[in-house]
């Protein structure tokens, strides 16, 4: 499978990952990002492709980029440092230490489903967005 210059992997059944999704999907007009859930076998098959054990319990959002696989926090903030608007302003949060950073993002997803809810199975996009998910 030859793999699109940027894709987001994100827990399917996650409210919180889906409102993440939507996000990007509204804040990226040029639709620079494709998408596809950590459980689908288009994302276990992009996770092989760069040697990414399948995860069972998802805890981060991925990224692959530019032949690079990026988790948690500095997935979050490239995603972010990408979008239209301030949000790339954000992206100075790389300038706190990864283990502060993702300690944080790992006590967020540790409570997504507690805090935000999950669904029983994955988000189906629009035949409008169809498109931008593998």
């Amino acid at each position: 499978m030859a793999s699109p210059a940027a894709v987001i992997l994100f827990d399917g059944v996650c409210n919180l990952c889906n409102g993440f999704v939507q996000f990007v999907i509204n804040h990226d007009p040029t639709g620079h990002f494709q998408f596809t859930s950590l459980q689908s076998e288009a994302g276990r098959e992009l996770l092989a492709q760069y040697g990414v054990p399948a995860v069972i319990e998802p805890e981060t959002v991925m990224l692959v980029q530019n032949g690079q696989v990026y988790t948690h926090s500095t997935a979050a903030l490239r995603i972010l440092r990408q979008l239209r608007g301030l949000w790339p302003v954000l992206y100075a949060g790389m300038l706190v230490p990864r283990p502060l950073r993702d300690w944080v993002y790992r006590f967020i997803a540790r409570h997504r489903y507690q805090w935000f809810g999950r669904e029983e199975s994955c988000w189906l996009p629009t035949p409008e967005l169809k498109a931008r998910f593998l």
